[in-house]
């Protein structure tokens, strides 16, 4: 269970080395019911806490259990995460005879009933790097049947016409033993306590239950038979490809790809032949590809089915198994056993049931479709050097963690004047609540966050604002369930989980790069390359999605070791073509697509993709991390930010992503309040007032500079918790004794709880972004050249385009004190004469170019020698608020407002009221009791839609 749940450790830039022990350890009482308590004691001295970096005695179990047919395998609920158990699963340390013991009642801990098998391990707190030891299985119940061939829900592989000995015992007494095999009874024996029957001359695949009795208890266990077909070889139908086709003409039919080279027989079992399939179902082998195909007949339109494939090799590589299901590598839908039951219906309402009887995986086949109606079919995307991405993370968004939030908060994201947002990864990973880079189906959405039409309508809403959408991917790797690490992997200890063996034609068996994570895909295998064109194809045809942003570029290479960052950071040529070939691709199908490449690697390596057909204008983007400079300067430190500019790179056009923060960064405003410059009491900047004063500051230095740019995720409100802040709101930092544990948590959505953009100080950051954002996409000045005067805590940028004429903005001077006192600063105007504060446009004569300007600490200015286009407006005075919220006959609105209508949430609108004061009071009586959406207009034609409850 543990390669299930230890999903989230994918974020280490250093290798991770085997620490797991084997320990001893005693249940009492040994043989139990799952109603009694039992005391689960380790012995002390069988662990080395010191190797696991382990203090005070924390060790933590982590549990898991099956039902009585040791199949539907949950996790306990108080397991916490990997890198952070929960404090309930702590056991308790007995410095006497130096044990661990933890007792409980195994329905109460593992919330369920009708357990047949519980599981354990113990481990550090953080389990990162293999802290754990052995896993440990238990049977529950007084009366147990112990299969001893073959294996409880194994499968054996025969040739047609071969044999199959069962054998088996219980304890408690005689029993009565009846044997189905495909839902009819083949033998029975009574009254014993030893069974044993060999069925003879299979035929055909047989799946067997071996049904137990013993007075009113009775229990079941299943294995099954797959026999081998023979080779059917047929060619491959024209213009089909790997994965799902689907019969545009005719709905009752698909034809189903795999490429599994290698393997002698595939069987397709699903929902269509019961998950029985026999011969009709083996799957033809074209001669020429090597691929296996099968078409699918007498399908009902729009009906949901599932299936898996069931590859067999009749001479596995060593420690690898013979027998593999596994969904469908190219799925769109898959259905988890692990993660769906754990889905909320209000975020995923319909979601098809997971097979009975079933194991890992499956695959969601449904032809006849409705198309989704996008309402913008012609978006275009904004030019690369007005970009201002918002970086975001679904889970952490808002409260229901789904792609509504995103939807209800649309105003949030047009208000801010961003013009792109960039969600962290969304396709299928395992686990829930992750971040995403665990991906396991690359062209599959991940449930959790809401179905695919959903996601549609969450672009499509983007597209109608001007608002590109760029998907983060992890193409560098894949986690254990990805069908394409499962075919070809070793098990060792045969649970169905493994890593790479020599054989699979995707991933290398050990990383070739040192920031290993999952298993490393070689991206110089053509399979691979196949793949990932194809995740390209599917997101920018099925999804308009408008460009992608690649993970973790630096393992794109074939030419390191695991250990050798010198390697791994240098130029790498192999890894320059692959993922120049991946960006042709892209713009083979979107000229105007955007790349982007996460390398914050080595400036002659990155020129390559930087500068490549730019003279199209096209050119990958790259990430700039200046985390750390601008952090110096808010925290009140002097700081040198002149490689947020792509000129310092060697960049020929700004393909440049500055940022300050992102979701691997800490916190630059925690980093204010824990360690800002004090030394003057009057200006604290570990105040938090204080700190929030100086933000807007940092937005001026950052977003006018030419080239995109990036914000994270709040960062625009003054976001001052931790990265590493707990679920339980505690932090958990790098540097503490369990470093980093609470990175990954899930983390609360204050600035919605406590309506952060009411908030006067948060506003004015807000407001500060929204103008300066504003001004780049609206100017031409901002898509000149720049020069940059920093290294100081009086930091000067220099904007200019003389190509523009005198009567168009075409200089700009930004001036900061990120200073904790006052202090004058020599602006070194280009010239004099009339210039104009570009954030109110209010005029400013200048007869010196060096007279000195003062500034407060934590102020900036921003001069053009013209007035913007337009006058830029405070984009928010205050957040509506609906009073009260839940309302049974009325509520109010907080602003006054020109128009308020009232939508149900498919977007019908069933109310509206014209023009009233702040504070006026609407009825909604005749509404039914329910949820619905208010959306407000005010004077200034600027819209928010708020969510209202009626009791």
């Amino acid at each position: 269970m543990k390669k299930i749940t230890c999903l989230f450790i994918f974020l280490c830039n250093y290798l991770l080395f085997a620490q797991q022990q084997t320990i001893t350890y005693s249940v009492s009482p040994a043989t139990f019911e799952e109603t009694q308590p039992i005391t689960i004691t380790i012995n002390g001295n069988s662990i080395n806490e010191s190797t696991w970096g382990v203090t005070g005695n924390a060790l933590y179990l982590w549990g898991w259990s099956f039902d009585q047919n040791f199949a539907n395998i949950q996790d306990c609920p108080t397991n916490g995460t990997w890198t952070n158990s929960n404090e309930a699963n702590r056991l308790n340390y007995n410095s006497g005879n130096d044990t661990y013991t933890i007792t409980f009642v195994p329905t109460t801990f593992y919330n369920r009933t009708g357990i047949g098998r519980i599981g354990f391990l113990v481990k550090a707190k953080n389990g990162t790097g293999d802290k754990k030891s052995q896993d440990i299985l238990v049977n529950v119940g007084l009366f147990q049947v112990n299969l001893t061939a073959p294996a409880q829900n194994s499968t054996t592989i025969l040739n047609s016409g071969g044999n199959l000995a069962i054998t088996a015992t219980n304890t408690g007494g005689p029993a009565n033993y009846n044997l189905f095999a495909n839902g009819t009874s083949i033998n029975t024996a009574a009254n014993t306590s030893s069974y044993s029957f060999t069925n003879t001359n299979i035929t055909v695949n047989t799946n067997y239950s071996l049904v137990v009795t013993q007075g009113s208890n009775t229990l079941t266990r299943n294995f099954s038979v797959i026999v081998n077909p023979g080779t059917v070889t047929a060619s491959l139908p024209a213009g089909v490809e790997d994965g799902i086709n689907y019969n545009n003409a005719d709905a009752t039919r698909a034809t189903l790809v795999l490429d599994a080279p290698g393997k002698d027989y595939v069987y397709v079992a699903g929902s269509f032949n019961n998950w029985q399939p026999s011969s009709a179902f083996a799957m033809r082998k074209d001669a020429a590809t090597g691929k296996f195909w099968l078409e699918l007949t007498g399908l009902t339109p729009g009906q949901v089915y599932t299936y898996q494939y069931w590859v067999v090799d009749q001479t596995p590589f060593t420690n690898s198994p013979a027998l593999v299901k596994t969904a469908d590598p190219y799925s769109t839908l898959v259905l988890s056993p692990f993660d769906d039951p754990f889905i909320p219906a209000s975020t995923y309402p319909n979601l098809p049931a997971y097979p009975a009887g079933q194991e890992r995986e499956v695959t969601v086949l449904q032809t006849g479709q409705t198309p989704y109606n996008w309402q913008v079919t012609n978006f275009q995307k904004p030019k690369k050097e007005d970009l201002v991405i918002y970086e975001a993370l679904v889970r952490d968004f808002d409260a229901d963690r789904n792609y509504q939030d995103l939807i209800d908060k649309i105003d949030y994201f047009k208000n801010l004047k961003v013009n792109a947002i960039q969600l962290m990864p969304v396709m299928e990973f395992e686990g829930n609540e992750s971040w995403g880079y665990n991906t396991s189906f690359h062209l599959a959405l991940d449930k959790f966050y809401g179905t695919s039409a959903k996601f549609k309508e969450f672009v499509d809403l983007c597209h109608q604002n001007g608002i590109a959408v760029i998907l983060d991917v992890a193409l560098n790797h894949a986690f254990g369930r990805n069908p394409m690490v499962r075919m070809w992997m070793t098990d060792p200890d045969n649970d169905g989980w493994g890593d790479p063996n020599a054989e699979n034609p995707y991933f290398n068996t050990v990383a070739r790069h040192s920031y290993s994570v999952g298993s490393d895909f070689n991206h110089q295998q053509a399979r691979t390359k196949n793949y990932v064109k194809r995740v390209i194809k599917h997101w920018i045809q099925e999804y308009k999605i408008d460009g992608f942003r690649w993970d973790l570029t630096k393992g794109f290479t074939q030419n390191c070791t695991a250990g050798n960052d010198a390697c791994t950071n240098a130029y790498q040529q192999d890894r320059v073509d692959v993922l120049r070939e991946y960006a042709d691709y892209s713009w083979s199908l979107d000229g105007d697509h955007y790349v982007i490449f996460e390398h914050l690697g080595i400036d002659s390596e990155e020129q390559q993709w930087a500068n490549y057909r730019t003279n199209e204008g096209k050119g990958i983007m790259l990430w700039g991390k200046m985390t750390n400079e601008y952090n110096e300067l808010t925290m009140g430190f002097t700081a040198n930010f002149n490689r947020v500019g792509h000129a310092s790179r060697g960049f020929n056009a700004p393909r440049l992503i500055g940022y300050a923060e992102s979701h691997d960064e800490e916190r630059i405003m925690y980093k204010n309040l824990q360690f800002g410059n004090n030394s003057n009491a009057a200006h604290n900047v570990r105040n938090l007032g204080v700190s929030l004063s100086r933000m807007p500051a940092l937005a001026a230095i950052l977003i006018p500079i030419p080239g995109p740019k990036m914000v994270w995720h709040f960062g625009p409100l003054g976001w001052e918790k931790s990265l590493f802040t707990c679920n339980n709101g505690t932090v958990n930092l790098e540097s503490d004794a369990t470093p980093g544990d609470c990175k990954l948590d899930t983390k609360p959505q204050p600035q919605w709880t406590e309506n952060w953009l009411a908030n006067t100080q948060r506003l004015q950051i807000y407001n500060t972004y929204a103008k300066l954002i504003d001004l780049k996409k609206n100017e031409p000045v901002f898509e000149g050249d720049y020069a940059i005067n920093s290294g100081t805590l009086l930091p000067r940028v220099y904007i200019f385009n003389n190509s523009l004429p005198a009567s168009q903005l075409k200089n700009v001077v930004i001036l900061a004190n990120f200073n904790v006192t006052a202090q004058n600063i020599t602006p070194d105007f280009p010239y004099t004469g009339m210039w104009y504060n570009l954030m109110d446009n209010t005029t400013f004569s200048v007869t010196s170019t060096t007279a000195p300007i003062n500034l407060q600490p934590g102020e900036f200015r921003i001069y053009g020698n013209q007035a913007a286009l337009s006058t830029p407006e405070e984009i928010l005075t205050t957040m509506p608020v609906l009073y009260p919220n839940p309302a049974s006959e009325m509520f109010a609105v907080s602003v006054a407002a020109e128009k308020v209508e009232i939508y149900t949430l498919t977007g019908q609108m069933v109310k509206a009221f014209g023009a009233n004061a702040a504070y006026a009071v609407y009825n909604v009586s005749d509404l039914s009791s329910g949820l619905y959406l208010v959306k407000i207009t005010d004077s200034n034609n600027r819209e928010s839609t708020l969510k209202l409850i009626r009791k």
